[in-house]
């Protein structure tokens, strides 16, 4: 096909004839198989739809219409407090709902599992709605390998259901921290939650590479390959790091009140653990960053895009690695969306 694109190869298939009108002839009709990155790809993608040919229509359902249709013929054979069961389930997977089906992995259902920040008994529950989805999609021939038995909840099997998870900063805990936003080493915490980046990358950003326009900072040095990024600045938090910038006269963006770089221990133990022990909090700076991806998963921010914010590490999918080049707007949107 014509233009620069990420697939540019149709591979399509004649489905049948028609009589052409205005041209006086028959005409081809086609069915779409799908789109290709390269040509020998997309002949693979032929062989193996002459091979064994799929109902293309059904091949393009998105995991949302998949549970519409399972559900309709699912849900009046169980009773209510089922209902209620795979209906919470479902609530917590907004990250996968306009994905096509076919196309899901296991990552994307893993991501699900490990953000969703719910118990193991819960946890079984979503694997149950996983389980049930992939049985109704293979039946009606919607994908051809059911990804759901390998999801692994057994890691979370010692949660205790009755305690609270303290890794994740409550709304709550979040609308007191608002309470507090003049002070600018609350201001820290805020920048942390609304940014997800680690807070080593934070005490190691330089001025130079704040954007404040653009609204985004690069992070250059990162403990993964992923961690190299270009991370949003949220509008709610874009005026503390107006104010750090314009205060610093040293090379960081944050820095001491000496003007000097912040060491990780002094900013831990002069700051941060005063800080969480004035409002009587249980939080280690990671929990800023558990926080802020679950935020956006709960805000059904496409997986990509929070992978690509975060700097996942071991989380990108070879496509989303090589072929994912987001725009810096719409990651500033996605993030606004917390």
């Amino acid at each position: 096909m014509s233009g620069k694109r990420r697939k540019p190869y149709m591979v399509r298939k004649t489905a049948g004839w028609r009589y052409d009108e205005a041209k006086d002839k028959m005409v081809q009709e086609y069915v779409i198989i799908g789109y290709a990155a390269t040509k020998a790809e997309g002949l693979q993608m032929l062989a193996e739809f002459n091979q064994n040919p799929f109902d293309v229509k059904a091949s393009k359902v998105t995991f949302q219409e998949v549970y519409e249709l399972w559900s309709k013929s699912k849900y009046p054979t169980i009773s209510k407090s089922n209902v209620h069961g795979y209906e919470a389930s479902y609530r917590v997977c907004g990250t996968l709902y306009n994905k096509i089906f076919k196309e899901i992995r296991l990552a994307d259902l893993q991501f699900v599992v490990d953000t969703c920040g719910k118990n193991y008994p819960t946890l079984k529950k979503l694997k149950g709605l996983f389980n049930q989805l992939y049985s109704y999609a293979m039946k009606n021939d919607i994908c051809n390998k059911d990804y759901s038995e390998y999801v692994d909840i057994l890691r979370y099997k010692d949660k205790n259901p009755d305690k609270r998870d303290r890794s994740k900063f409550t709304k709550q805990e979040i609308d007191r921290l608002w309470t507090l936003k003049d002070d600018p080493y609350y201001q820290i915490v805020l920048m942390l939650i609304y940014s997800g980046c680690r807070i080593s990358e934070l005490l190691d950003l330089k001025k130079a590479d704040v954007h404040l326009e653009e609204q985004y900072f690069d992070v250059i040095s990162s403990k993964t390959e992923n961690g190299i990024r270009k991370v949003p600045i949220a509008d709610k938090a874009l005026p503390f790091y107006q104010a750090w910038y314009e205060n610093s006269t040293c090379e960081y963006l944050l820095h001491t009140p000496e003007q000097k770089y912040f060491a990780y221990r002094n900013y831990y133990d002069s700051y941060w653990t005063p800080l969480m022990e004035q409002l009587g909090f249980a939080h280690k700076p990671h929990d800023t960053r558990h926080t802020c991806i679950s935020m956006l998963a709960e805000a059904h921010v496409d997986q990509t895009m929070i992978k690509k914010i975060v700097g996942h590490s071991g989380a990108m999918t070879l496509a989303e690695r090589v072929y994912t080049h987001l725009d810096i707007r719409a990651l500033v949107d996605a993030i606004n969306q917390i």
